[in-house]
């Protein structure tokens, strides 16, 4: 318990070191720019899969803290009313661009976190907030729809196969253990390729471990605050949803960057033990 609390102790030094919660508003700043060409890409795709307007809406009500997902309801209706091939192809450029954006905040941070300066080119940069961008839109992709649509999926499969109640069982325990282990591999994957510094993989797994798990109950509990305590909009009138938002990116600037802290202090213990060997 003794090394608990001491490691709990270097984590909150370095947070405070390295000015963490300045560090998740620069990415908060930077993942609202990127959500909404993200959301256009993603519900460009939906009049091809006969999905209806009201399971868009249910979707994104269960996906984004309450009262977010009132600011883009206009455009659901109308993007799958209106299927657009241009606008899909638009969207996947704008949404790269726009959201590997985040992804370069997150770079710099983690750079910060590590204490190494950034030396690689700006198309290399670009390239690897690409890549990272393209991870975590999958990533957000299964991560939200296994849970959301995961029982869905389970009783079209039950019934299609007549599959036993203890089988149902399991697949519903998988989705959430799914959607958590995805999660988990591409935080590594952030964690590994975002820093100038290259950490083995086995060493960056406690961080995206806790990072994950943090970040599905913080997200959680925020869901069930904004729901059932906070009334953003009547103070802040049709604002309300994008503070909402904003709040949400901020925690989960911090989240991640509490997980690049968590690596670093693994790291150099781990240095400091192969010194003293």
């Amino acid at each position: 318990m003794k090394k608990v609390f001491k490691y709990a102790k270097n984590v909150y030094s370095e947070f405070q070191k390295d000015n963490v919660p300045l560090l998740g508003a620069a990415q908060a700043y930077y993942y609202l720019l990127a959500i909404f060409p993200l959301a256009i890409l993603l519900l460009s795709i939906l009049p091809y899969l006969n999905i209806s307007t009201e399971q868009a809406m249910n979707f994104m009500r269960d996906a984004l803290p309450g009262g977010t997902a009132s600011l883009i309801e206009d455009n659901i209706i109308e993007l799958i009313q209106t299927p657009n091939g241009g606008l899909l192809t638009v969207g996947i450029l704008g949404t790269l661009w726009s959201a590997s954006n985040g992804v370069n905040a997150f770079i710099q941070s983690s750079n910060i976190a590590y204490d190494v300066e950034e030396t690689r080119s700006f198309i290399k940069v670009r390239l690897i907030s690409i890549f990272l961008t393209l991870g975590m839109i999958i990533t957000i992709a299964v991560a939200l729809a296994l849970p959301i649509f995961g029982e869905v999926i389970i009783s079209m499969v039950s019934s299609f196969l007549g599959l036993p109640e203890q089988t149902v069982i399991v697949f519903q325990v998988l989705r959430w253990v799914i959607s958590i282990v995805v999660m988990v591999l591409s935080l590594m994957a952030l964690y590994h390729f975002a820093p100038n510094k290259t950490f083995p993989f086995k060493e960056i797994v406690p961080g995206a471990i806790a990072a994950a798990v943090l970040w599905q109950l913080v997200s959680l509990a925020f869901s069930f605050y904004v729901s059932n305590f906070a009334n953003y909009s009547a103070t802040y009138g049709s604002l309300g949803g994008v503070i909402i938002l904003m709040l949400w990116f901020f925690i989960t600037g911090i989240i991640l960057m509490v997980g690049a802290e968590i690596n670093v202090i693994r790291h150099r213990r781990k240095k400091r033990k192969a010194r003293a060997a």
